[in-house]
């Protein structure tokens, strides 16, 4: 049963913190980030946040960013969602896209042959 509560929380979460970073956050750097998939511990403590971005070359700064601004999204989060702790906030960068886009390519140069 707790399951269920958790998988409710990560797909609020996900889109709460979509909207924090869209129409709350003034840095330029977190303005055109995905966020993918959020994974909440089963204790509530830590959430991992996962995101893209579409310019490869910024990973690296948005990260560093979003990590910054963890301490302001996650007291927007306690406004939002009505929850007796809110999790601490990790983002991590999604690479399963890039993954899978290496595997599509494969796939289409095995087809061409």
């Amino acid at each position: 049963m707790a399951n269920v509560k958790i998988e409710r929380l990560n797909h609020t979460f996900m889109e709460e913190i979509s909207s924090i970073l869209m129409t709350e956050i003034k840095d330029e750097d977190i303005k055109f980030v995905t966020i993918t998939g959020v994974d909440i511990t089963n204790d509530l403590s830590y959430a991992k946040v996962y995101f893209t971005v579409l310019d490869d070359s910024k990973k690296k700064d948005t990260l560093d960013a979003l990590n910054g601004a963890s301490h302001f999204i996650r007291g927007k989060l306690s406004e939002r969602v009505e929850i007796r702790h809110t999790p601490e906030l990790k983002f991590i960068y999604d690479e399963s896209i890039e993954y899978g886009n290496h595997i599509e390519k494969i796939i289409e140069e095995i087809h061409k042959n």
